[in-house]
């Protein structure tokens, strides 16, 4: 079985900071394996890591204590990098080159020869939608047009792995939705992703898995489903016909918080059974039922809440 894509390993990195010296802690014994292939969202509020764990996978910096690996190789290797496409936020490029020129620097830094160049650059600008303005100098270029350029000099070489830093801040949203199916092209193809984002509706739409730091440890890892899974609340959408106050009384004498949202009904109830009392309350009542479903969490409520302070998390009904 191959190695992960991604590993760090009770990877822990503490920094000196100021002329004191004081110790800053910016990861703790972080484990996380990404596998091949897959599509991963690193999360978490400024501060919290993100950057010193990419700082550590490119060799940037190194381990205090633990590992990182890139596709088996210890990132403290210069080999482990050879595979691995990069995009930073807020890159910059030399104005006075053109997108084409752009590429064929970046693919020529990473070791692509004059005759893969040539077939890869026109290929890669077309799917990042900027082929029109191939032979444009870059200084023209809005912000989204540079970070679909960004994203075509990371995948210049044909990595293995991906390490994206916010690609699509600055991006329309139909460019948005372009940049996703890309990405998920990548991954069908073997190709392993690690986003970083604050967008967090773009991570929850294009990732399979996720990490959240917090202060330099794993506060929560998971899939998204599972992280978001559903709680014990549903959305209940009446028939236009009156309702009676009186039933809304009887779904909370039996337990259910009812809360009236935009015209509908939000339950919380202990279990199905006791969803399925409170339909047949409805029904018995002459009341009739357009919408019932799950209410799921969203990752940005689940994220919040996992990057509160414990005094400020506040107890949830059961």
């Amino acid at each position: 079985m191959p190695s992960p894509a991604v590993e760090l390993d009770s990877l822990t990195k503490v920094y000196r900071a100021g002329l004191g010296g004081r110790r800053v802690t910016a990861l703790s014994a972080v484990d996380l394996k990404v596998e091949r292939g897959e599509v991963f969202g690193l999360l978490g509020p400024n501060g919290a890591g993100k950057t010193t764990a990419v700082k550590v996978l490119l060799g940037l910096t190194f381990p205090t204590a633990g590992a990182a690996r890139l596709l088996g190789i210890p990132s403290t290797d210069r080999e482990s990098r050879r595979r691995v496409g990069y995009l930073p936020e807020g890159h910059r490029f030399p104005g006075y080159l053109t997108a084409r020129q752009t590429l064929s620097v970046f693919g020529r830094m990473s070791g692509v020869g004059p005759a893969d160049l040539k077939r890869r650059i026109p290929v890669l600008l077309e799917r990042l939608r900027i082929a029109e303005w191939a032979d444009v100098r870059v200084k023209r270029f809005s912000k989204g047009m540079t970070q679909r350029l960004g994203l075509a000099s990371a995948l210049v070489h044909e990595p293995k792995v991906l390490l994206l830093d916010e690609p699509t801040d600055g991006v329309d949203p139909v460019g948005r939705r372009e940049i996703r199916d890309l990405l998920r092209e990548e991954a069908a193809k073997g190709t392993t992703v690690l986003l970083n984002s604050h967008l967090l509706s773009e991570i929850e739409l294009t990732c399979d898995r996720v990490a959240v730091l917090r202060k330099g440890t794993v506060a929560a890892e998971g899939r998204i489903a599972d992280l978001t899974r559903t709680s014990p609340r549903y959305r209940l959408c009446l028939a236009a016909t009156p309702v009676e106050p009186a039933l809304l009384e009887s779904f909370r004498s039996t337990g259910a918080l009812v809360d009236s949202v935009n015209g509908h009904f939000e339950l919380t109830v202990r279990d199905v059974t006791h969803l399925n009392a409170l339909v047949d309350r409805v029904r018995a009542a002459g009341g009739e039922i357009e919408e019932l479903s799950p209410l799921r969490s969203s990752l940005e409520d689940v994220f919040v809440e996992l990057v509160k302070s414990p005094g400020e998390r506040e107890e949830k009904p059961s």
